[in-house]
């Protein structure tokens, strides 16, 4: 189905103040108001703080020892392990944030302590395992005579694990930034930044950042520097921090600006501490490692698909730390093939979980609780912020486990995601009783459940969903835009004043900007294809963008559109502006609209509210523009709000809020008999007069109509619109990927008409 169409939330007509522009002008010389105009929009942090929040040499970093006690218990025994020749493990986790956090740790303690033979580390399978400490990593982790473990990015709820290690004699410090525990977990030192009030500079730190706080609070206790200083490893924080989606504020930002600095240099000749491997990623990626982008598009993606597709991440840390120049490009190969197999992956189990999604009733359902035995676990995640996204719903996916041969509850595991405004972990806290295990962040979380909850925990999810949110319907998802723009703008100068807004991320998005009044020209699209030449699925649509003021088109890009669904006409469009060294600078587009004439300015909006005439047509009926037939995309009902634009009319939904279709199954028959019927008879029909018989569009009768062909049906066409049909007098099947394709389009179209017929009238406006 249709994702809920774009609210454009314009930016407000006032010019920002002049002690704005001259604070962003000191701050970063050679800027323009543009820049400030955005930041004073935004205000992403006081007018005092600006200059630091800009540029990050006028920055003063939170100390490591503002974790407080903690920490200092922490280096302590640190100092103690190494004095006494302890091993010591790191015990890791598997997305990105975890692997760098690892990766930090390796490198930062190796330089004090024999990297494997008094250092490991250890990191869970994703596919077998969840997140957090398990007996069975710890048995291996004592049976190899590990005295110390430190975590990172995980344990900050394992009180029972940390329990059980200390009676195999092991003593733990966690560092974490997960939810906090209730109760005392048993831990040496519990070094989590959501024990700082909110607003403190280190509150935001993902896994990786905690990580190396406490590297910088050991190098500091030293009496002698280690051969590396302590910046050697923030490539690897800005790595973890960006692809962890964390709010880039405080040390954050901080952290992520000095550490996309350092990871710049991967691609120059000779670095000052080389990584082989992050070097072969960002060739691999056709990436330079100076833009966030080439962490959330380029090598976050990439390390978090060895998980997701073998399983076991620990190679990746071997990728981001080894020395060894052809060992890295071997490793750097195997993550881009698993992430080329990820993406496969995904777009398969989107297009089963949407088709899945059509056989549910979107008008009373406002959490989406889906479970499958042949979804793949490494993908759910991804796959459940796609569908929460597009249908502007929490989503929860769940692969059902085979059952146990040693009996008892069949369990299901799987990732949620949710919208903005509402605290998924919250709402799993409450349902506690259900779960065998949960833990995350308030927009995504992973659990485990017995299967025969699954019903129990939708019920309830749904309801305090419409509690908080509201029973109304689903709300619209809202972009919000930043600058007015033309097309002549567009280009190296604007962009070079936008990049002071970066690292971009949560509360700090890539800037959007609105180009009014504009045509597409040259546009084609294509499907991309992996390094060894094969299609992966996705499509691209490439185009230049016109307007008035535009002496040449600008290149620009539609990710997962073909070249068909670009207005011919004039439109507005709201864009994101990005250059890379591959593709130099070119616009990717964000949203469109169509305009109704040449003029510049918005498409009106519908001259009156919309009128809801679904379960009663009043006797004595005002002049309107009467809807009688469900909408089955967005695009059919945007048209009638143009009419209603034109003519000064309001419209009014006659048809019923109760839609009883036949199964796709019962049409296709249906279908065949009005053939055979047809042609015994040799009788003339319209395809207005089948698509009204049956309720078909005009996309799913064309596919109907080559569905009867192939089944043996001769079907001639006297003119655009009326037909004659001769039978086979021994019909056949018809090719099964035909009729396929015309039962999934029609299963879609029927669950869009339903969703029209009951969509509160609230949801139907631009």
């Amino acid at each position: 189905m249709d994702a809920l169409p774009l609210r454009w939330h314009l930016p407000p007509a006032d010019v920002c103040p002049d002690r704005w522009v001259e604070a962003v002008a000191q701050a970063l010389p050679g800027t323009s108001r543009q820049l400030a105009q955005v930041l004073w929009q935004r205000q992403v942090c006081p007018l005092e703080d600006l200059a630091g929040w800009l540029n990050p040499t006028l920055y003063q970093p939170a100390p490591a020892s503002a974790f407080g006690p903690d920490l200092a218990i922490a280096v302590t025994r640190l100092q103690q392990a190494i004095a006494n020749q302890e091993k010591v493990a790191i015990w890791g986790d598997f997305d990105a944030d975890g692997v760098t956090a690892t990766a930090v740790l390796w490198d930062g303690l190796g330089q004090m302590i024999a990297k494997g033979d008094r250092l490991t580390y250890f990191i869970p399978n994703r596919l077998s395992e969840s997140h957090g400490l398990s007996r069975r990593g710890l048995d291996h982790l004592a049976q190899w005579g590990a005295t110390l473990m430190v975590t990172c990015d995980t344990g900050s709820t394992n009180g029972a694990e940390i329990a059980y290690a200390n009676e195999l004699g092991i003593e733990v410090i966690v560092t974490d930034h997960h939810t906090l525990p209730a109760v005392d977990i048993g831990a040496l030192a519990l070094i989590n930044p959501r024990r700082l009030p909110p607003d403190h500079p280190l509150a935001a730190l993902s896994g990786v950042a905690v990580a190396y706080k406490l590297l910088e609070g050991l190098y500091e206790s030293l009496d002698a520097p280690p051969p590396l200083p302590l910046d050697h490893v923030l490539d690897l924080v800005a790595i973890g921090l960006i692809a962890d989606l964390v709010e880039l504020r405080g040390d954050c930002r901080y952290l992520a600006q000095v550490g996309l600095a350092r990871l710049q240099t991967q691609t120059q000749s000779q670095p000052p501490y080389p990584r082989p491997g992050l070097a072969a990623l960002l060739a691999l990626c056709k990436r330079t490692g100076d833009r966030p982008t080439d962490i959330s598009f380029g090598l976050g993606p990439r390390i978090n698909a060895v998980s997701r597709i073998h399983g076991d991440a620990s190679f990746c840390v071997e990728l981001l730390t080894s020395q060894d120049g052809q060992r890295a490009k071997t490793l750097a190969s195997d993550a881009e093939l698993a992430n080329t197999r990820r993406k496969a992956l995904q777009r398969d189990l989107y297009e089963q979980v949407m088709t899945r999604v059509a056989q549910v009733d979107l008008a009373t359902t406002r959490c989406l609780v889906l479970a499958d035995e042949q979804w793949p676990t490494g993908i759910l995640g991804l796959v459940a912020g796609q569908v929460a996204q597009a249908l502007g719903r929490p989503t929860l996916l769940l692969r059902i486990d085979p059952p146990s041969e040693a009996g008892g509850p069949r369990l299901a595991r799987g990732s949620a995601r949710s919208v903005k405004g509402l605290d998924l972990y919250q709402l799993f806290q409450s349902q506690a009783e259900l779960l065998s295990g949960f833990g995350g962040h308030p927009l995504a979380a992973g659990l485990t459940l017995p299967v025969e909850h699954i019903e129990v925990l939708a019920a309830a999810l749904n309801r305090m969903v419409r509690e908080q949110m509201g029973g109304d319907g689903v709300p619209q998802p809202v972009l919000e835009i930043d600058l007015t723009v033309t097309v002549a703008e567009l280009g190296q100068p604007l962009f070079r004043e936008l990049k002071g807004l970066e690292p971009c991320g949560m509360g700090n998005p890539v800037p959007k900007l609105l180009v009014r009044n504009v045509w597409f020209q040259n546009a084609f699209h294509k499907r991309l294809r992996d390094r060894h030449n094969k299609a992966v699925g996705f499509i691209k649509t490439e185009f230049e963008l016109w307007d008035n003021s535009a002496l040449a088109g600008f290149p620009g890009e539609w990710w997962g559109h073909y070249r068909d669904e670009l207005p011919q006409g004039r439109c507005d469009v709201v864009i994101e502006l990005d250059f890379n060294s591959y593709h130099g600078y070119h616009v990717k587009l964000v949203d469109v609209r169509t305009v109704l004439s040449e003029t510049t300015g918005p498409a009106p909006l519908p001259a009156a509210p919309v009128l809801d005439w679904r379960q009663m047509v009043p006797a004595e009926p005002e002049a309107v523009l009467r809807v009688e037939q469900a909408p089955v995309r967005w695009s059919d009902w945007q048209a009638w709000q143009r009419q209603s634009a034109q003519t000064g009319l309001p419209l009014a939904l006659t048809f019923s809020a109760q839609i009883d279709d036949l199964s796709p199954v019962e049409v296709w028959q249906e279908l065949v008999g009005l053939a055979k019927y047809l042609a015994r008879m040799g009788l003339e029909v319209t395809r207005s007069q089948l698509s009204d018989r049956l309720c078909l569009s005009a996309t799913s009768l064309s596919l109907g109509l080559k569905a009867l062909e192939t089944a043996g049906f001769e079907i001639t066409y006297l003119d655009d619109e009326t037909m004659t049909f001769q039978a086979d007098p021994d019909p056949v099947a018809p090719k099964a990927e035909t009729a396929q394709r015309f039962l999934d389009v029609l299963q879609e179209e029927q669950f869009r008409r339903r969703y029209f017929a009951q969509v509160p009238v609230t949801a139907l406006s631009w």
